[in-house]
């Protein structure tokens, strides 16, 4: 069953964008750098504005306030930013979120260190717990893993497999073609100014 559809998405110099994701299934949206990816997943998101049509689960975005589409449409920053000292300060459930982390592979008390002393690796992992807390119908990612090394992207994709398995659906950013082989069901190739879509 179709859980998001974006029809005829009009962003800068990119043709207009149409396709649908599944319940429980990942589309790998793919391209050079500079294609248009995150600006592709920043739209759905409701962050940048621009002309077409996005539905969830059949409801039209301008259905949506802004803050209720966002909660449950869910856009993931390859570099995100933080307001508060700490990771803890950023999660109103923190016995989830340090549920979240260790599952992520990193240890409860990673939360309250100043997050200027995390690495890039680290603050990736615990923007996923930012993201994942309050159970979004749709993740669109950016990058998730780029600065995890393989033993934390095994965790991470452990994760998003739970989610796909639980009926989310997933729209994953992501240079590493291993990646999207293991997640995706399909991929959105952007290049030249022209969207694709394609078998993995």
């Amino acid at each position: 069953m179709t859980l998001l559809e974006v029809d005829a998405l009009e962003i800068l110099n990119l043709v207009p964008v149409s396709f649908a994701i599944k319940r429980g299934e990942c589309l790998a949206v793919q391209g050079p750098s500079g294609a248009g990816k995150t600006l592709l997943l920043r739209a759905i998101s409701d962050l940048d504005p621009v002309a077409g049509r996005v539905f969830l689960d059949g409801v039209e975005r301008d259905k949506f306030s802004g803050s209720d589409w966002r909660r449950q449409v869910r856009y993931s920053a390859a570099e995100p930013g933080w307001w508060g000292e700490t990771p803890r300060s950023h999660y109103g459930d923190a016995a989830k979120a340090e549920e979240l982390a260790a599952s992520l592979g990193l240890e409860a008390r990673v939360l309250d260190r100043p997050l200027a002393d995390l690495s890039t690796g680290e603050r990736q992992r615990l923007v996923l717990v930012r993201n994942l807390l309050d159970e979004p119908a749709v993740l669109l990612l950016d990058e998730p893993t780029g600065a995890l090394d393989p033993k934390a992207t095994r965790a991470v994709e452990r994760c998003l497999k739970r989610k796909l398995a639980a009926g989310a659906a997933i729209a994953l950013v992501s240079h590493d073609k291993a990646q999207a082989k293991r997640l995706a069901n399909r991929r959105l190739v952007i290049s030249g100014g022209r969207v694709k879509a394609q078998a993995l």
